[in-house]
């Protein structure tokens, strides 16, 4: 493996670069660098999306005839790198980076015509309908009931941690349509009209006070039968498909680079236990060394990713490592963040940040004063919204399973 960029890769990092530079306005960029959890702030990110689809970037992964780039694998991750270290504000990834690869593996030629454009422009805005309160990991055990009623599927049930569900006006779900034979069998992949008579949604308080998961109820909502993504009681196999690009297909170690960095700077300026500064605190810099040198692993091991996937080959269980490692480490970042941020990382001032969606119960002060820098500010909520990381898009031990069983033969 060459860690070295080719001429032509660095070529086209430097278009990069340069295109950043001139099209990430100010506004955009500290939405980006204000996020409080893996969501940007909505209207920052389809602002950004517009700027993408203009250039013809939005969605670089799909196949050139619908809107993507001819990349090799090499572009799209140094794409994503320069992204992040820019300071640009992700996009939803339910649209571009999900149900549209089962739009295009699995749909109709109408369904294809319809959505893809319209997720491209973000005039469509999907949502993920997967889990229910007995159904997360063990997402087979999903009851959400749609009956076959001429047309239409008639579904009735609710679905939980439904990210960005009052934004969103579409919604791609798995519904139980038989419940006979293995759980994984008789479940159908729909995309639901969120405009539906039978909707309700409910936002959830999370610990850093916002609302950015909703549950989702639906009392005999009508779907039509032209809105199943592959066939009846065949989702599972479109579902298994789309987790693929829910758990990969991004470079999530430069991000926690810049977090590291922005940690180290800002403990040589903050009073450790000693009276010192933390950085000089034998503690602490040996947490934060630990943590620089994990990034690094995980940056190899993302380079190794990379260049199996150019060899033509598949990355397999190390999507599950990559997961678990990414995850981990910033839970271990942000820890690490809220002891550099200090007393002041404690106070809860959200108007501060750009989070990912409203706050619930907070009045601003109404001169806006901010205790401390704005990272500061922002520490908390990464902290407390870090938390799911280990959880979301299978949990931490299911992708140990999976490595325990891939790589071990257990």
């Amino acid at each position: 493996m060459d860690l070295n960029w080719s001429a032509s890769d660095l070529a086209f990092r430097d278009e990069v670069r340069t295109f950043l530079q001139e099209n990430l306005t100010p506004e955009i960029q500290e939405a980006g660098r204000l996020m409080t959890s893996v969501y940007s702030d909505h209207d920052a990110s389809l602002a950004w999306q517009r700027i993408l689809h203009e250039r013809g970037w939005a969605a670089p992964a799909w196949p050139v005839e619908y809107g993507g780039c001819d990349w090799s694998l090499t572009q799209h991750y140094i794409f994503s790198r320069e992204s992040i270290l820019a300071g640009a504000p992700s996009l939803s990834p339910m649209g571009i980076r999900m149900v549209a690869h089962a739009i295009v593996r699995f749909g109709t030629t109408e369904q294809k015509d319809y959505f893809l454009p319209r997720i491209l422009t973000g005039e469509v805005f999907f949502c993920q309908g997967y889990s229910e309160p007995e159904a997360g990991s063990d997402l087979a055990a999903l009851t959400m009931a749609a009956v076959s009623d001429g047309d239409d599927l008639v579904c009735t049930g609710s679905k939980i941690w439904t990210t960005h569900a009052t934004e969103a006006n579409w919604m791609f779900a798995l519904v139980r349509t038989t419940r006979t034979g293995k759980k994984q069998q008789g479940i159908t992949f729909v995309l639901i009209d969120m405009s539906t008579p039978g909707i309700e949604i409910r936002p959830l308080v999370m610990t850093s006070g916002e609302e950015v998961q909703n549950q989702v109820f639906f009392d005999e909502v009508r779907v039509p039968k032209s809105n199943v993504i592959g066939q009846i009681d065949e989702g599972w196999t479109v579902a298994k498909y789309l987790l693929e690009f829910e758990r990969g297909g991004g470079a999530a170690a430069p991000g926690l680079q810049v977090l590291a960095d922005e940690i180290a700077t800002a403990a040589a300026q903050a009073p450790g236990p000693d009276g010192g500064l933390l950085l000089d605190d034998a503690a602490f810099s040996r947490k934060l060394a630990d943590a620089r040198i994990r990034t690094e692993v995980l940056e190899i091991l993302e380079y190794r990713v990379l260049a199996a996937l150019a060899g033509g080959g598949h990355p397999g269980a190390a999507s599950s490592m990559l997961k678990v490692l990414s995850t981990e480490l910033s839970q271990t970042l942000t820890e690490l963040a809220m002891e550099a941020a200090g007393p002041r990382g404690r106070a809860y001032q959200p108007h501060a940040t750009r989070p990912g969606g409203p706050v619930a119960e907070f009045t601003p002060p109404p001169d806006g004063y901010v205790s401390g820098e704005p990272w500061q500010a922002v520490a908390p909520l990464r902290y407390f919204n870090d938390r799911a990381g280990s959880i979301y898009a299978g949990s931490n031990e299911i992708q140990r399973n999976i490595l325990a069983k891939a790589e071990l033969g257990l």
